[in-house]
């Protein structure tokens, strides 16, 4: 039977990994932000994939780092112990761990990385880091037996938006990815979330947002668009734009957003995602692709997944969606990217540190 040894640079013992089967099983932890996520994969396979998400924020209309740190605490063994149940799976066979490093909230990405860190050493397998938005560009390689589906092939373009963070990334592998443009100011989630907590809707808002836009005209209401250069985003001016318009409304029309909700959301909802696509198309005329895709918690919203298959029929390039359950964080998504390191060796040692923000 084959093995590979492999030293952790920094410290004291040496791991030697058995080959036992022609791919390996991975089990993936995500603890970036309020979900507690662990994953089981085979190779590119899911095998599991369980979430535990955190209510106790909605009291406050967003994440609280300490409290979402401690509820990490509680969730982490029993999702860890239901992903391996689910996937029928011993933690004896597994191969590696792949965790997030970051970027997101210290405390939170210290609790799966401290887990993983004491797994590998007692099950004496290897660490696997992983970044976060890597991940959800690298969640459209994932195999699963509910989704037919091609992966992107490389170079390919992903617009990856979400609560924190907003990018058009030029994916040139598994490992090589430029962000060839990124918000400046705020995120394209925040923008939602906020304009969602403004008009008293429950957190996370964007999702709240999508469904009342379904019965909304998405033209009633026009707000501000930056004049951004080259290929970078902005949000903050239309976040002010919606404030200043709610208030001047207001002072004449108390009950102006209980009266006008679903066209008010129709209408952010439009705005941001007409400044997401014209900025992606633009790159994608830019950078010579044949595959375009979309990922990160964002990408479910349903008028932006319906635009980038327009925008592909229009300019006759290769679509690329995430069923919903792949879009929000998740440890699918940390397994498989832990699995593209597994292959080509890149190991991480018991040293590593989270990060907050993403590495340069």
């Amino acid at each position: 039977m084959p093995t590979k040894s492999i030293i952790y640079h920094g410290d004291s013992h040496r791991l030697t990994v058995e080959m036992k089967t022609p791919t390996p099983l991975i089990l993936g932890i995500e603890s970036s932000c309020d979900d507690t996520s662990a994953a089981v994969l085979n190779g590119v396979s899911v095998l599991s994939n369980v979430i535990a998400g955190q209510s106790v924020h909605e009291a406050y209309g967003g994440v609280v780092p300490e409290l979402a740190s401690r509820a990490h605490q509680q969730n982490i063994i029993p999702v860890i112990d239901k992903a391996l149940k689910d996937a029928g799976v011993d933690k004896e066979q597994l191969h590696a761990i792949a965790f997030t490093r970051g970027p997101g909230l210290l405390g939170s990405l210290l609790v799966g990385i401290s887990f993983a860190k004491a797994m590998s050493l007692g099950l004496r397998i290897p660490l696997l880091e992983v970044d976060h938005l890597q991940a959800h560009v690298l969640a459209h390689f994932l195999q699963d037996p509910n989704w037919q589906h091609q992966p992107p092939e490389f170079p390919f373009l992903c617009l990856t938006v979400s609560g924190g963070h907003t990018q058009i990334v030029l994916v040139k592998s598994h490992f090589d990815m430029e962000i060839v443009g990124k918000t400046i100011d705020d995120a394209a989630g925040e923008a939602f979330d906020k304009a969602a907590k403004v008009m008293g809707l429950t957190y996370p808002g964007g999702p709240v947002i999508d469904r009342l836009a379904q019965d909304g005209d998405s033209k009633a209401f026009s707000f501000a668009k930056p004049n951004i250069p080259n290929l970078d985003y902005s949000f903050s001016g239309l976040k002010t734009s919606f404030l200043y318009f709610l208030r001047d409304q207001m002072a004449h029309t108390p009950d102006f957003i209980e009266t006008h909700k679903a066209d008010l959301c129709a209408s952010l909802q439009s705005t941001i995602v007409e400044i997401l696509m014209a900025k992606f198309e633009k790159a994608i005329r830019q950078y010579p692709v044949n595959d375009i895709a979309i990922a990160g918690g964002v990408s479910a919203n349903s008028v932006l997944r319906n635009s980038l298959t327009a925008l592909g029929e229009k300019i006759n390039k290769k679509t690329h969606l995430l069923p919903l359950r792949y879009t929000t964080d998740n440890a699918a998504m940390i397994a498989v990217s832990g699995f593209f390191k597994y292959q080509n060796g890149m190991i991480t040692n018991q040293l590593a540190k989270p990060y907050s923000r993403q590495q340069r």
